[in-house]
């Protein structure tokens, strides 16, 4: 029953948050009246949504009413907010338990930093490492079994980004499939919710209950699909590119991360999909689009606050907020001109394949006390192509480094096409074998 799953998970959390500091407001009764209600609708035999009974961590950027909005900083004031971002209230319509806020880079942005309110969340795996961000709590949490289902956000590829270090399954739904009414934003231009889990099916179930528009997130799309969850999970006749210049040429790759893209390739060719080479623009292009896309929205979201009160940011989130000041009109009009011709160029691979097969990380997590390895782990990716093209992307661990750290492959298909999407990964779980993870709760 729920109860028992939330006791769990608040067992493990007492047992491992200490170390982790994956929460930032954890709201033990307010989750144990939400089981009881699931509890209820159990024995009732009328569930209220494919997520009831299931304990959610969120990143604390996301509106939950009866909670404070940190978003890792303290600029932001540290008194509850009194409504629910719309994917919040979806969570709790489909009879999700809340367990409360979890951690996030300052502003969802950056690196992990030791001058903030709350401490860096750390990753399960080995605590002297780093878990990947900006939604690093979530991911955390989910490695370390202290909830199924982590909630972040992802605008160069910050739900990924922590699946890949922390060994998990992080999901970025095509732009806008998933409302960001209530969700501080980074950049409204690249900002999307993205979801943290154990698997595909786990992935998809959440998608499929949390995909909707909101009238007050004008970007928010209707989704051709209803369901994720049932369809096929093999890779028989699935057409594959595999953009292996993203990690040969463009940015070179840790050796182990290279072998585990190449064997992902050749198990979907034995698997019987087509798995061809394809060049697409060098990842550097995708880069400066959305750097300069990001610092241009991001101060101008921060420009007040800048202004007001510099001190009350961290060193690193102030210095890189400051950049957006010297994002010029024409700067910003080049990038999304270069932005609509890497969306046409992605749009003809997909014309051809089903699926790009890349890299996600492109090394093991960092160190702590490497601040330099760590801002390098964070900047060695392939992530970010998907968030500059608004198409679907997922990154699923491939094994373990010989330091014992977990590494990654990403898949992604074209916007829209999540359906794809979960096959293609549901089928790589299959042919790849079970892996280790940080915690099993089995």
């Amino acid at each position: 029953m729920p109860t028992e799953v939330l006791e769990s998970c608040l067992r493990r959390i007492e047992e491992t948050d200490g170390r982790l500091s994956v929460f930032v407001h954890l709201d033990v009764s307010g989750a144990r009246d939400m089981a009881a209600a699931s509890d209820r609708a159990y024995r009732a035999g009328t569930p209220r949504g494919r997520l009831d009974g299931i304990p959610v961590g969120i990143k604390d950027i996301i509106d939950v009413a009866g909670m404070p909005t940190r978003c890792g900083s303290r600029i932001m004031p540290d008194h509850p907010v009194t409504s629910d971002a719309s994917v919040t209230r979806t969570l709790r319509e489909q009879g999700a338990i809340i367990l409360g806020k979890v951690a996030t880079h300052e502003f969802a942005n950056g690196l992990p930093s030791l001058d903030l309110p709350a401490p860096p969340a750390r990753n399960p795996w080995n605590v002297d490492h780093h878990p990947g961000g900006s939604s690093s709590g979530s991911g955390a949490g989910v490695a370390a079994g202290m909830f199924p289902l982590g909630i972040g956000t992802d605008t160069g590829g910050s739900a990924r980004h922590p699946a890949s270090a922390c060994g998990i399954v992080g999901l970025k739904p095509t732009y806008g499939a998933i409302s960001r009414e209530g969700v501080f934003p980074l950049s409204p231009s690249l900002d999307t919710v993205g979801l943290l889990t154990r698997s595909t099916r786990d992935a998809a179930i959440a998608l499929e209950a949390l995909a909707h528009p909101s009238a007050a997130d004008p970007s928010s799309v209707t989704m051709p699909w209803t369901t994720l969850s049932g369809g096929t999970s093999d890779a028989e006749g699935l057409r594959i590119a595999y953009v292996r210049h993203f990690h040969e040429q463009d940015v070179i790759a840790d050796p182990e991360v290279a072998a585990g893209l190449d064997r992902a390739a050749e198990l979907f060719s034995n698997a019987g999909a087509r798995v061809d080479d394809y060049q697409l623009a060098a990842a550097d292009e995708y880069f400066a689009v959305n750097r300069v896309i990001l610092h241009s929205d991001a101060y101008a979201i921060h420009q007040d606050f800048l202004k007001d009160q510099p001190q009350d940011y961290g060193a690193a989130q102030r210095e890189s907020l400051l950049v957006g000041a010297f994002v010029g009109a024409a700067d910003l009009v080049r990038a999304q001109m270069r932005r609509t011709e890497l969306v046409q160029q992605m749009a003809r691979c997909f014309a051809e394949y089903d699926i790009i097969l890349c890299a996600s990380s492109m090394d093991p997590a960092g160190r702590f006390d490497d601040p330099a390895g760590t801002a390098r782990t964070y900047a060695r990716q392939a992530r970010t192509p998907f968030n500059v093209t608004g198409a679907p992307a997922i990154s699923l661990m491939s094994g373990l480094a010989s330091n014992g750290l977990p590494i990654s492959i990403q898949l992604a298909a074209r916007p829209c096409d999540e359906p794809a999407l979960i096959r293609a990964a549901a089928a790589y779980e299959t042919i790849a074998g079970a892996m280790p993870k940080a915690f099993d709760p089995a």
